[in-house]
């Protein structure tokens, strides 16, 4: 109850700030698709399912910033998802984005619950930018892709190289155990059409020894090809815990039309492995609305359950049904705004 009293407050005072500061700006995406199914459980079959997110995340979100001068600026940005098949929010109003802070030639300084280093990483890699079932989101069941309780700072591009530095504190205010505090980095070079990224995350999640995460990834552009691929890894601390995917893509835009391939590849150090193959097409109907569609497959080995990742909804066999293959092909209609 209070949290929707808070919506109604906020929303209510929206228009009054935007008209106060004029470089306050509503935004949104709203995305919607029909899906046929198949996560791969035995006795479960294909099923017919409308879903929301498919090639982006249905959000609504505010941002803004005032010139403090001397070019000092000051800025913040809170985003929500929002599921277009049924209504409902997201569990945390603005679990997508939601920081505030300083802007200056050397770079953006921002608190609050932001994109980790890695997360940067994997979305300039993936070809399918993030959207579409075979996405490389897939790995953020283990990855960490959004920091609570974090001091970022995105520098500004020199000669072509960005760094990024991320502090997140798990706020453990007991003695005993670990702090589960993260710290990350991540590096990303441009040339031209070439793009080069690596980023790096320590946790301290458990009292024995620190999880890692790393992530490598490189872009280039050759006329209206675009060639993507990425290595992502997350060693949690304990034995065979290892997980590795890596990436490969290519899109080819024509006029109005764009094609996509992906070929990802999955595997833990049991034995556990993975191969995704994934194909989708956008045709632009005006520069913020296209129509897709999407086919992607799994095949796991007999120790595998891994599953296919869209933008927001992901299908995978249930933990006991391992080699199960799940596959799915969705018709979406994207709305930007």
């Amino acid at each position: 109850m209070q949290r929707k009293i808070l919506a109604a407050a906020l929303f209510a005072i929206l228009p009054i700030a935007a008209q106060a500061q004029s470089n306050v700006q509503m935004y949104g995406v709203m995305d919607a698709a029909v899906s046929r199914q198949d996560t791969g459980t035995p006795g479960t079959g294909n099923n017919w399912v409308v879903n929301s997110g498919n090639q982006s995340s249905s959000r609504l979100g505010f941002r803004g910033t005032e010139d403090l001068g001397d070019g000092l600026k000051a800025m913040f940005n809170i985003e929500a998802g929002v599921a277009l098949d049924t209504g409902a929010a997201d569990s945390s109003m603005f679990g997508r984005r939601a920081v505030v802070g300083l802007e200056s030639s050397a770079g953006l300084l921002t608190l609050g619950r932001e994109y980790s280093p890695i997360a940067a990483v994997a979305a300039m890699s993936d070809v399918f930018g993030q959207g579409f079932y075979g996405s490389n989101l897939s790995a953020f069941t283990r990855l960490t892709r959004r920091l609570s309780n974090s001091v970022n700072f995105k520098s500004t591009a020199w000669n072509g190289l960005r760094g990024y530095l991320a502090y997140s504190a798990g706020e453990n205010i007991t003695t005993v155990g670990p702090s589960g505090n993260l710290y990350g980095a991540a590096v990303e070079y441009n040339l031209g059409d070439l793009g080069l990224s690596a980023g790096y995350h320590k946790i301290k999640r458990v009292a024995i020894a620190d999880d890692k995460e790393m992530a490598f990834g490189a872009a280039y552009k050759l006329g209206q090809f675009e060639f993507k691929g990425g290595w992502l890894e997350a060693d949690q601390a304990g034995p065979n815990n290892k997980f590795e995917q890596y990436n490969l893509g290519v899109a080819y835009t024509m006029d109005a039309n764009k094609f996509y391939f992906n070929y990802q590849n999955d595997k833990i150090e049991t034995g556990a492995k993975g191969k995704a193959y994934a194909v989708a097409y956008s045709y632009s109907l005006s520069k913020r609305t296209n129509v897709y569609a999407t086919y992607a497959t799994l095949d796991n080995n007999n120790l595998a359950v891994f599953g296919l990742s869209s933008s927001s909804v992901a299908i995978a066999p249930t933990a006991t049904s391992l080699g199960g293959d799940p596959k799915v092909f969705s018709l979406g209609l994207r709305h930007s705004f």
